[in-house]
């Protein structure tokens, strides 16, 4: 089973396309920094890409709506 559920995170982002362009950009953060918003024994994903998702779940990341 994988770690946070693809349908808990879409509550969170409206689109499938938007959550992996998030990830995406947060795992580049944390390869290129070494910066992690939570303690390294919290996490229950050992790759950025899942650690990423964590912190989306968690509400560490948010993610702003693109106004017209």
């Amino acid at each position: 089973m994988l770690y946070p559920s693809i349908d808990k995170l879409l509550t969170i982002v409206d689109s499938k396309y938007k959550l992996v362009h998030v990830a995406s950009i947060r795992s580049k953060q944390m390869l290129e920094n070494n910066h992690y918003q939570m303690k390294e024994e919290e996490y229950t994903n050992k790759r950025t890409i899942g650690r990423a998702l964590e912190e989306l779940e968690k509400g560490l990341i948010t993610v702003k709506k693109k106004s017209n």
